[in-house]
């Protein structure tokens, strides 16, 4: 009985100390563990045409794999649906990084597109050499008409990839099934050329990325030198593993392929722009590709935002020149990453589409957001009232995952957190003639997040570079 104090003390010094630690200890991952082998792995679904009739899958696997097929077939509650399937033969490259600083591997990357698929139709697909083979997997093709769909979206997913990023993208398949696809906003990893990193990646996806499409665009941390010398240090190369790891539509600008791209689903155009180089080029190539846009929605998604969430941050040059253009063509919602917390907010409409007598603050032009997935924090802006722009909702040291839903003339946003709370929501409505009609949603929401009222990042602040 005498000892009892001296435990309850022990247990209590034990527990303050862990609360207290200000370093997160991070998995002690082997240098093995990232390495190919005979079986496939990375594999990942993406659109690289048209999403009711194609759908492109890529693999990895060490160089002993010479070979790639894939399999498909509509898939049916027999389980040997296989026996109506498909083989198709696929693409090999080596991907030689054995001297890339981080990467320091070699490996082949196999990619395969099955076509002429029936559209809105439940399939199963495998992807192999013939002998290694994938388990069967299912993804469903997009409806040639503007049907109903939803999609998740996320921001950097980029540090703690494999232990706490796994959490939000489980969270969110959880919450939204049945979306059709994923949009990764950059910063997926945080050093370009880290096969360790970009293994964390897959693995804490896992089977979502093999069954739910993503729409990945770079950011700045999938750019990075190759070596450590000094003269190659202000060289910066996207990704090595980028081109070979991911089958993405080739409309973009000639050099900009697989970086700058457009998807078309279910009467609604996706465009991804790569905001680390060529912004001139891509203003030319978007203009083009919002103007010639036959749907009723635009949804545009880069890295670096226009109008920034965080601390002094700002790009300015890159608002002046890319904000016109998406008012003359009136996008309905831009989807952003880099700035580690969460910012939404809208522009006005241009005057000449407002309608006499209609009230601002139910109409709106572009709705800018910016979000962050993965265990990186910095402090939120206190307003945007340096911007052309209102800011209606803002969160600190959270991480999100966003789904958007859109139906006939209406799209409903909504943000959640990592344990399924929704943060935030608005919907946009469309008018046959003038601006979105807008309604504000976040009284459905919990109260907002910020340093204060959360487990601290850090036992003292400070903003991170």
């Amino acid at each position: 009985m005498k000892t009892q104090p001296i435990l309850l003390l022990a247990t209590f010094l034990l527990s303050f100390s862990l609360y207290a630690q200000e370093d997160y200890v991070s998995p002690n991952l082997p240098s093995k563990w990232r390495l190919p082998s005979e079986q496939p792995d990375h594999i990942v679904l993406n659109f690289s045409d048209d999403p009711a009739t194609t759908m492109s899958a890529t693999w990895r696997t060490d160089t002993r794999t010479k070979q790639a097929f894939g399999e498909v077939a509509i898939a049916t509650a027999a389980p040997r649906f296989w026996r109506n399937a498909k083989q198709v033969v696929g693409t090999t490259e080596t991907m030689d990084a054995s001297r890339v600083k981080s990467a320091e591997t070699k490996a082949n990357y196999h990619s395969v597109t099955f076509t002429g698929l029936t559209p809105d139709t439940l399939y199963a697909y495998r992807v192999g050499d013939g002998e290694h083979w994938s388990e069967w997997i299912q993804f469903r093709t997009a409806s040639e008409e503007p049907e109903p769909f939803s999609f998740l979206y996320v921001g950097d997913a980029q540090n703690n990839i494999l232990d706490l990023w796994s959490r939000l993208i489980r969270e969110g398949y959880r919450t939204a099934p049945d979306a059709r696809f994923i949009i990764h906003a950059g910063d997926m990893v945080n050093d370009a050329h880290s096969e360790l990193e970009w293994h964390e990646w897959f693995t804490a996806g896992g089977w979502i990325h093999r069954t739910l499409p993503s729409l990945p665009l770079p950011g700045n941390h999938e750019y990075e030198g190759y070596t450590e010398l000094e003269e190659e240090q202000d060289i910066s190369h996207i990704s090595v593993q980028w081109h070979p790891q991911f089958t993405l539509p080739q409309n973009g600008p000639d050099s900009l392929k697989e970086q700058s791209y457009y998807v078309d689903y279910q009467g609604t155009r996706i465009v991804a722009l790569n905001t680390n180089l060529l912004h001139e080029r891509q203003a030319e190539w978007v203009d083009q590709v919002l103007a010639e846009n036959p749907h009723r929605w635009s949804v545009v998604t880069f890295h670096h935002p226009l109008f920034s969430a965080s601390g002094n941050r700002d790009n300015d040059e890159l608002r002046e020149l890319w904000k016109p253009i998406f008012d003359k063509h009136q996008v309905d919602i831009v989807l952003q990453g880099h700035d580690h917390s969460y910012a939404r907010g809208r522009v006005n409409p241009l005057a000449e589409n407002v309608p006499d007598g209609v009230n601002m603050r139910d109409v709106t032009g572009t709705v800018y957001v910016v979000s962050v997935s993965g265990g990186k924090m910095y402090e939120v802006k206190e307003n945007w009232d340096d911007y052309e722009a209102s800011r209606d909702r803002a969160a600190e040291n959270t991480q999100l995952f966003q789904l958007i839903n859109i139906d006939g003339d209406t799209l409903r946003y909504e943000a959640y957190t990592a344990v399924g709370e929704l943060y935030d929501a608005f919907e946009l409505i469309k008018n046959e003639e003038g601006p979105n009609q807008f309604v504000e949603l976040q009284n459905e929401a919990i109260p907002p997040f910020t340093h204060e009222n959360t487990v601290p990042y850090r036992l003292e602040k400070s903003q991170g570079n």
